[in-house]
């Protein structure tokens, strides 16, 4: 016998109950007999199930199967059940079974299959939607540029373009399908199609609200027209914080700081958000007594920094080489605990570390309590820049969830401190277990390989280049080229490098350099006057290719000349590598009195290996003078002042090749004394 039930007050339950409860009110509407019969209540206990599900997905498939008369809504549930329960597979053939189908079941597969990480199973279901909607094409483009199928996604927009027209009810004239498009523009500095946006939004009517022009701004100020950023600005009917943020960043991240600031003084109550835009914006411009200048007038206005605050005055301070006003800056950060934040942390790492100041970089992250990926990464590479390998290892190995980047880092890592082999096994092991390999990780094998003179194993990994369709890469053309010309293969290097069609200046260096490295200093000459005919300008690297060709081909004259027009004609300041070119070209040429008045005018500090060079040079002219000279002046030097074991090692050999034994063995007592012990040599054939 049926049982009286409230009918629509149950209906009314099951859209909030426990999965309990509704089990219970699903056995009353049994025992009543209005489920499986009667399609409304039927309807509202699947639905219910599909909501707990995995839990109930076979309570709902049961309950769909047993329902004699089934609608949209019926099939809808048990979709969205399946989909909830990751059985992806069974909800798309549910669907395509559907005997009508209406929006809301496109959205829900489309909406699934995005989830479920299937872009492109959801982008074939929306060509085959009949009537796009806003819902489903806003699911797809926003994915399309959360992961970085910028391209897919414009062809997507102009597809729909195409395909609605400029008809009002078109998904382009959606605001949130439009927010999406004008955000990836700004995002890959699109102005055109962001212009063509802007003309769509104009033509349909489309009202500005605080999203879409605050995204109008934002991204006429990323695609550099601050006089449309400001034309929309100005139009708008309220203004709201967010877009006078944009405009206020837009200005300071393009220079305009004066233009920013009168915007940014208008408003009446300055709050973080407005700080972090005109502080956020100077960082980007890389004006750091600015940025600094903001954060010290915001402190003073009582309106306290938040770690993104802290991540941009900290970023411009490393990038600018603001030493002091960065460790200011982290006093603060201590004293109000936003350091112990990951962003503000991992900024301060990052600054620590391009202030060379190692050390400090491994303090701060030996003080924070919790860590994620990106910092652990970047202490891989700051351990192994101060030599500390086994600590970059024992980083890597803390990283539950490796990303390519942290396998590159340590493939880097060991490469750089002479571990050549341990990175080689590696790059191996990483190609093992299916870590997507992209141009870091095959340059950086290939480097390796160059480190060693393994020709045999560089070639394999040129052939896994080739077979990934990255042997055009300039930096993996680049390594294949400096790894030819370390093994002598200068005719292979040459293949490589007029094989690539878009040389950029580190493509050029390499070449430059392995000429050098090989003996053909006028060849790289001429390389540099063709790069210079070809509008590439020469860097700091480039000299030290022509400075070292020089000093290999005996071109003395042409050496100093270059190192003369590098400074006035070039605008490159001299680093210690291009001192050191000079004083080898000049000791090889037998000119060690200008080679020892050279060191002695050096802006900075010579290092030992100078030294050596000279005293290189002495033994190969006899030169005795000078050699006592230097033997002197080591004995003279106190033991904070000791060079490295290769200059008493050289001393001591050349005094011993000159007859004086006496000297020799001081030389020797010395780097007992001192506790300076010889490092033994090694060396390395490939088979």
């Amino acid at each position: 016998m049926a049982v009286a039930v409230d009918v629509r007050g149950y209906i009314q339950l099951l859209r909030s109950c426990s999965a309990v409860a509704g089990q219970q009110l699903h056995q009353a509407l049994l025992k009543s007999g209005h489920v499986p019969s009667s399609l409304p209540p039927s309807n509202s206990v699947l639905l219910m199930y599909a909501r707990y599900s995995p839990a109930h997905r076979h309570d709902a498939r049961r309950l769909f199967d047993e329902m004699p008369g089934r609608n949209c809504f019926s099939y809808n549930s048990l979709v969205t059940a399946h989909l909830n329960s990751r059985d992806h597979h069974a909800a798309l053939t549910l669907f395509r079974s559907m005997p009508e189908r209406n929006n809301f079941s496109w959205n829900t597969v489309i909406t699934g299959m995005i989830s479920a990480g299937n872009l492109d199973t959801a982008r074939a279901l929306l060509e085959e939607m009949p009537v796009k909607d806003a819902v489903a094409c806003n699911s797809v483009l926003h994915r399309y540029v959360r992961s970085g199928r910028m391209d897919e996604a414009f062809a997507l927009v102009r597809a729909i373009g195409l395909e609605c027209g400029t008809a009002a009810a078109s998904p382009c004239n959606d605001p949130f399908v439009l927010a999406t498009i004008i955000g990836a523009c700004a995002d890959r500095m699109k102005y055109d199609f962001g212009r063509q946006a802007h003309s769509r939004m104009v033509v349909a009517k489309v009202e500005l609200d605080s999203v879409l022009s605050c995204a109008l701004v934002d991204m006429y100020c990323k695609c550099g027209d601050l006089d449309s950023a400001r034309r929309v600005f100005d139009s708008l009917a309220q203004i709201d914080e967010f877009s006078v943020s944009a405009l206020v960043y837009g200005y300071a991240s393009c220079g305009q700081l004066d233009e920013a600031l009168r915007v940014f003084y208008r408003v009446e109550n300055l709050n973080i958000l407005l700080w972090n835009s005109v502080i956020s914006g100077c960082a980007f411009a890389c004006l750091g007594d600015d940025a600094f200048a903001l954060f010290v007038r915001m402190m003073l206005s009582d309106v306290l920094p938040d770690s993104s605050t802290f991540a941009s005055v900290l970023n411009v301070c490393g990038f600018s080489g603001m030493l002091k006003p960065g460790i200011q800056i982290h006093g603060c950060g201590l004293k109000s605990g936003t350091v112990n934040d990951m962003i503000a942390a991992s900024a301060l790492i990052d600054f620590y570390s391009k202030c060379s100041l190692w050390e400090d970089a491994c303090q701060a992250f030996s003080e924070l309590r919790f860590h994620d990926t990106i910092v652990l990464n970047s202490m891989i590479t700051i351990y192994s820049n101060c030599g500390r390998i086994e600590e970059a290892k024992r980083v890597f190995y803390r990283i539950t969830s490796k990303s390519v980047i942290s396998w590159n880092s340590l493939v880097v890592g060991l490469s750089q401190n002479g571990h050549a082999i341990d990175a080689m096994e590696l790059f191996c092991e990483m190609h093992r277990i299916g870590v997507r390999l992209d141009k870091v990780s095959i340059a950086s094998a290939l480097s390796a390989s160059s480190n060693i003179c393994s020709i045999s194993f560089g070639e394999q990994i040129f052939s896994l280049a080739t077979v990934r369709g990255l042997q055009c890469d300039n930096i993996v053309a680049s390594s294949l080229i400096d790894l030819y010309c370390k093994c002598g293969n200068l005719a292979n290097g040459c293949k490589i490098f007029d094989g690539i069609d878009k040389s950029d200046e580190v493509l050029w260096n390499s070449m430059l350099i392995g000429y050098a490295s090989n003996g053909h200093g006028h060849k790289a000459l001429e390389l540099l006057e063709l790069m210079r005919v070809r509008g590439i300008r020469p860097t700091e690297r480039t000299f030290v290719g022509v400075l070292s060709a020089c000093c290999h081909s005996g071109l003395v004259e042409e050496g100093l000349t270059w190192f003369k027009q590098m400074q006035e004609d070039f605008c490159v300041s001299p680093s210690a590598e291009h001192y050191a070119c000079v004083t080898d070209l000049l000791v090889r040429a037998g000119r060690l009195d200008e080679a020892v008045e050279f060191i002695e005018n050096m802006p900075f500090k010579a290092d030992p290996i100078r030294w050596t060079t000279v005293v290189s040079g002495c033994k190969a002219q006899g030169n005795e003078a000078l050699t006592q000279k230097m033997a002197k002046r080591l004995m003279e030097m106190g033991k904070s002042e000791s060079p490295h074991s290769s200059l008493y090692v050289q001393l001591s050999s050349v005094l011993a090749a000159q007859g004086d034994w006496v000297k020799s063995e001081e030389m020797r007592g010395l780097m007992r004394e001192r506790r300076i012990a010889k490092k033994p040599g090694y060396s390395w054939i490939d088979s």
